[in-house]
Parts: C-alpha cells; structure tokens; sequence
C-alpha cells in the first residue's frame, strides 16, 4: 500500500477508535506529502510498505516520544498526554518544525518495530481465561508471544465490571468499566503458575526509558488508555513476569506440557508482523505440541487478532483441537462482546 493510502487509511481507523487528533494530524501529514513537504524527506524509502508494518504509528510514536522526553516543549504545548491542549494550525506548525529538525532521528525511529502491548487487549485475555478454565480448572502456565513490555500477562491484576458483576482484585490501579457484553462470564479465580513472554525487541516497563516508549505508542488525546498504562506499569512492579529477547518460532518451539497445568499461549494483535512462513511454523509447532496433550497436560491457544470483518476472540484447545470463537472487540480491545456460542 503507497504511503498516502496508508496514512489515510489510519487517519481513519484514529477517528474511528477514538483519536480525533492524530486522525486530523494523519490527514495534515498526507497534504504536506503530496506536495513535496519535509514529510517526503523523512518517509523516503517507506513509499510502498505494507499497511501492517504500520508507519504512520511508527512516526506518530517517534515525534510522541520525544514530546515525552521533553526534547521539543514548542510541541509538547498540543499534546493533551502532558498537559497540552492540540490546535490543527499552530500545532501543525509545531510538527512540521519537529519534522525538519529531527529528521535524522526519526528516520532511525522508524526502523523499530512498533510497541503497542496496549493494556486495553487484557480484558479479551482475562474473558478467555475464565472461559478456559470453568472447562479445564487447572492452575494456568501463560506464554505470549509478541509480548513487548509483558503488561497483560499481569491481566489477572486488572479489574473488570461487566453486568454488575465485578472481576479482579477491587484495589487495582487499571480499571475497566463495562468491560464487555454478550454472554455473561462467571467469576473465578485464576491461579497464574507462570507468566513467560517472548519478543525480538522487548521494552523493560521498569525503566523511564521503556515506559516513555510505550507511552509514545498511546494516542495522545486517548486519557483512559495513558491512565490505564500507567496503572499496568505500576503492577509490573509488583508481579514478576519473565519477558525474553527471542522471535515467536523459537519460542513456541521451546515450549513442554507441564503435569496438572494448562498451557496456554497467546498473542494479541501482532500475528501480521510475522512473514507467512513464520505463521506456519508457529501453526505447526502448536500443532505438535497439541498432539502430545493429554488430560493432565493439556494446551491451550487464545488470540486476539484481526480477520477479514472484526477482530475476533478464538480459542483452540487440545487434546482434541477443538476451535470455537469466543467474541469479538476492536483493535484496542474496547467494544468486546462474548458470543453466546
């Protein structure tokens, strides 16, 4: 997809999940494109990308974090994620400026896969996990692949309301209000044996430099996600999880059934990162691990990922491989609604 498509194509999914500013701000980017504006300079080779290299975040998320940083406070004024307020004309302005003087920088920026972990994709995994388990009551062994800073393999820590029914520890610091709809879940408590995740560039959330990067990736105008991110970053501190430098293949390959636990692997909007050939070895190493699963051991694979027409919550157990889709959400995990299936 050309650039300009894939600017106008995410200037639209902004508005649509709840971003006026960076949809307004996508759209001013693509007019200074088309007529030659310092935008070509720091998107020349990124001209013909795949739309699910995501670009558009990339430098949105490159710019955000050096207003996080407090390296361009003529900026940081139009941004609402440190107190800002935005204006299309004079922040417009201010961007361009950024554009011209960090050029070089944002180009290098632009090279960094995107690191999204977005908080908001918990409740999918938490709903799935309590769906598992009212099935197979094991204690649970959680492996994400794609898992960034490791934030939602807290996501027993986070609490939910749906329905009037409350979920979670009631003094957690990420709340989610109206979490979901559809099928009503009933409320269990989750034993998490382990929480391993696994990315080729993960970011310690522990450190101000790995929680300014994953800040930058938040839409600046969306309060409830920053509050959220915040909340989640503040957990990590206090509950362990081992996130590893090391691509999905490798991962998954390395995995073993445990007796008396569910294995449970899953990822959340990231499956279009990997190149097909890697798809199929993650499908196919699952595949053989399902094979030796037993009653005692079993295994379990909970995604959260885009097809054709939505986003879809799916869960695959063995022994057996049985597939079944359990709702649907939007990319950022807010609109989730649990079928009746």
């Amino acid at each position: 997809m050309h650039v300009v498509a894939a600017f106008q194509h995410q200037a639209v999914a902004c508005e649509d999940l709840g971003s006026p500013m960076y949809a307004e701000l996508l759209r001013l980017i693509v007019d200074d494109y088309e007529v030659g504006g310092v935008s070509t300079g720091v998107l020349a080779g990124y001209e013909d990308r795949p739309f699910g290299d995501a670009i558009a975040l990339r430098l949105l998320a490159a710019v955000h974090g050096l207003v996080l940083a407090g390296e361009v406070p003529e900026l940081a004024a139009f941004y609402p994620s440190v107190g800002g307020t935005w204006d299309p004309v004079l922040g417009w302005e201010a961007f361009e400026q950024t554009l011209q003087s960090r050029s070089a920088e944002l180009r290098v920026l632009l090279t960094q896969p995107p690191q999204t972990n977005e908080v908001g994709r918990a409740a999918a995994l938490y709903g799935g996990l309590l769906q598992l388990v009212e099935a197979v009551p094991l204690p649970v062994r959680l492996f994400e692949i794609g898992a960034s800073a490791g934030l939602n393999l807290r996501a027993d820590h986070f609490r939910y309301t749906a329905d009037g029914t409350s979920y979670g520890p009631a003094d957690s610091p990420v709340v989610f209000e109206d979490a979901w709809t559809g099928q009503s879940l009933k409320p269990a408590e989750l034993r998490i044996a382990e929480r391993v995740g696994s990315d080729i560039a993960p970011v310690n959330p522990l450190t101000a430099e790995g929680a300014r990067t994953l800040t930058s990736y938040v839409w600046p105008d969306m309060a409830q996600r920053l509050e959220r991110l915040r909340g989640a970053v503040e957990i990590a501190r206090q509950v362990p999880a081992d996130v590893r430098r090391e691509d999905a293949v490798s991962f998954v390959r390395g995995l073993e059934l445990s007796q008396g636990h569910v294995t449970v692997v899953w990822h959340s909007i990231m499956w279009q990162y990997l190149s097909r050939d890697d798809r199929a070895a993650v499908d196919d190493h699952l595949a053989d691990l399902g094979a030796q699963a037993t009653e005692s051991t079993p295994l379990a694979r909970l995604r959260l990922e885009p097809l054709p027409r939505a986003v879809m919550v799916e869960l695959q157990t063995w022994p057996g491989g049985e597939r079944r889709t359990l709702g649907r959400a939007e990319p950022h995990g807010q609109g989730l609604v649990w079928s009746a299936e």
